[in-house]
């Protein structure tokens, strides 16, 4: 029997690059396309381990590409999108916000519009054969905009995006919506907290404390450091994504969050005990921690309330963060010292 054809975009980059090997393993009935455009963010060396597995195809190309993205449904008969690709590092979208725009907003349009014409005869009527197929938008909390002290994002949180980069995810997301209400096209939209793990970028935060640290560099810390996310570690996000594409109920949104708050402070200070520990050095690497100037529109604390997802689809994250990030350290430790 003939494999099944999902479309995921920008799975070179960290959390895509999580996804891939995890689903090919679970699932051996789906053939997997990777579309991704290789920018400074996506490395292939992340999917090594799946690079000449027969149910996976990389295609080197831009989600904006319209001539491109139709061949990729043609050739392969693509019945599913699982969309990551995205710009997202806050700092790059104020300093650069039109790349921004133009990958987060038209290219997710590109991607929800040829999927129509592909799988629909009109609004609200499937092609014969395609009415299973599903378009799962990749979001994040950062479209709620910012929280007090006790609050958590839900669900129906209204929409108070602050950077640029935030606001061009809101409206991506607002675009998948309207393919829904507008098309009838079945989909699904998934909000996660801050991601870490194997993988990630070196200028995200916990890859910039490790390495930084690791050099004897001054590790940079934002404002007073109080700022707070919600940690998920990457693979618990991946089996959030897999569950909501294969059974979330239809036109839903699903926030996938760590319930693992910590500041800024907490975060640097947590890695810096486990380094002094795997790797002494003379002195604490905690000395080396520097306070810098504030980034512009810097939101305060974000912290996403997954129970929709755990009452309706039964996840739950199988790390905390103090096991998740001993793993994460390892992995770059491994990595750092590899090089």
């Amino acid at each position: 029997m003939a494999k099944k054809a999902i479309l995921v975009t920008g799975c070179a980059g960290f959390i895509g690059s999580n996804f891939v090997p995890y689903f090919l393993e679970k699932y051996p009935e789906y053939f997997v396309v990777n579309l991704d455009l290789l920018t400074y963010a996506g490395n292939l060396e992340n999917l090594k381990e799946v690079e000449n597995h027969t149910q996976y195809k990389f295609i080197k190309g831009d989600i904006c590409n319209r001539d491109l993205v139709e061949f990729i449904f043609e050739e392969y008969d693509i019945r599913g999108v699982i969309h990551f690709a995205a710009e997202s590092h806050v700092d790059n979208s104020i300093k650069n916000p039109g790349v921004f725009i133009e990958t987060n907003v038209n290219g997710t349009f590109t991607l929800l519009d040829v999927a129509y014409k592909k799988w629909m005869q009109k609004p609200f009527v499937f092609k014969e054969g395609y009415e299973g197929c599903r378009f799962h938008h990749i979001s994040t909390d950062e479209v709620y905009g910012t929280l007090g002290e006790t609050d958590l994002f839900t669900e129906e949180t209204p929409y108070a995006p602050n950077s640029p980069y935030s606001a061009s995810k809101a409206s991506s997301d607002m675009i998948v919506r309207s393919y829904q209400e507008t098309y009838g096209m079945n989909t699904v939209i998934t909000n996660c907290s801050n991601n870490y793990g194997p993988k990630q970028h070196n200028e995200k935060l916990i890859p910039t404390i490790i390495r930084k640290a690791l050099a004897g560099e001054s590790i940079p810390i934002y404002g007073d450091g109080k700022n707070i996310r919600d940690w998920l570690y990457v693979l618990d996000h991946c089996k959030g994504i897999d569950l909501v594409y294969h059974t979330g109920k239809e036109a839903n949104v699903y926030n996938i969050g760590g319930r693992n708050e910590r500041t800024n402070l907490q975060i640097v200070d947590t890695i810096c005990s486990i380094l002094d520990e795997k790797v002494p050095a003379k002195k604490s690497y905690k000395e080396l921690i520097t306070f810098v100037e504030d980034r512009a529109g810097h939101d305060r604390r974000y912290a996403i309330d997954a129970t929709k997802l755990e009452n309706e689809l039964g996840w739950k994250a199988d790390e905390n963060f103090d096991t998740g990030i001993v793993k994460t350290i390892d992995w770059y430790l491994a990595k750092y010292q590899a090089n």
